[in-house]
């Protein structure tokens, strides 16, 4: 549904997208992460047919960008990090404007589904200049759905929403989500992109790593099992260590922590030895990284190296 091939884009001497290559197949919510800068707006520009590439190809939705075009515009929906709303006209209106535009059909339905759903139907008489911040958020969300696209580019739908707000807009990209829409996410709350995404993507003009977020954390800092016991002794530690799938043992506060291979199947022999060594086992539990952590070791060390 969205593939890039060497896709670039410079600014003068500046490079914002260095030979960005990747494929998202339709249906998947794809996230997007980097820091500032880091050119992402850039790319959804580009995916977007708002901005030709300097270098590469993209093709969104089967069309090529800069030869399909308008095609690609029909059949996108947009969601920039600042977008434009007419203040003067009310949320139906503006979206009535928009929906022209597209010449959709029922229009006044489509209208009322989308206003509905993001809890704004009840306001949808008044100037869009009155409107919170959230509020316009919402109201821009709904402008990029409402022609029913196959694809979803937003950038930064949650920035600045109070928490329920920002709850709403994670549960409306779900539902997009069951409804087979594909979703190239750029957003800085790495919860959200760790709660909504397939896949997530960590970019810094260049690409660092791709992968789910439950893989990239292995591939990171490997897979971590906390052994909580009454104490530890190092009798425990010679008891485990040399298991050919035990890749480093750590002694933490009364804690074992193991990292290793396949914890679902190696667990046991583990539990055993311990046992077997006299060892008062009170928990076994897995240490989970947060998707923050992997981002950072990524973007602070682009080897990507394991701790």
């Amino acid at each position: 549904m969205i593939k890039t091939k060497n896709l670039t884009r410079r600014f003068g001497d500046i490079l914002a997208v260095d030979r960005l290559t990747l494929e998202i197949p339709p249906g998947e919510v794809f996230g997007f992460l980097g820091p500032n800068g880091a050119g992402k707006t850039t790319t959804i520009r580009m995916l977007g047919a708002l901005l030709a590439p300097t270098f590469g190809e993209a093709w969104v939705t089967g069309h090529q960008i800069g030869e399909g075009d308008q095609e690609i515009r029909r059949n996108i929906g947009l969601l920039p990090e600042t977008p434009g709303l007419y203040d003067a006209l009310s949320a139906e209106r503006n979206l009535a404007f928009y929906g022209t535009m597209y010449e959709i059909e029922n229009l006044d339905a489509q209208i009322e589904r989308y206003l509905d759903m993001l809890g704004l139907w009840g306001r949808r008489h008044e100037p869009v200049g009155t409107f919170s911040k959230g509020m316009r958020q919402k109201l821009a969300i709904a402008r990029a759905v409402l022609h029913e696209p196959k694809v979803l580019l937003l950038d930064e739908p949650t920035s600045g929403l109070d928490p329920q707000m920002a709850r709403l807009v994670r549960e409306f990209i779900s539902e997009l989500k069951r409804e087979g829409r594909t979703i190239l996410l750029c957003t800085h709350n790495l919860e959200e992109a760790d709660r909504l995404c397939d896949r997530v993507a960590v970019f810094q003009s260049h690409l660092l790593a791709l992968d789910s977020p439950s893989v990239l954390r292995q591939k990171v800092f490997g897979r971590k099992v906390v052994f909580h016991l009454a104490q530890v002794t190092p009798e425990y530690i010679v008891a485990i260590e040399n298991y050919d799938f035990v890749q480093e043992v750590q002694d933490v506060e009364e804690k074992i922590v193991v990292t290793l291979n396949d914890p679902e199947k190696n667990n046991p022999f583990l539990v055993n030895a311990l046992v077997q060594a006299g060892a008062q086992i009170r928990f076994v539990g897995e240490l989970r990284r947060r998707l923050e952590d992997v981002y950072l070791q990524l973007v602070q060390n682009p080897q990507g190296g394991r701790r």
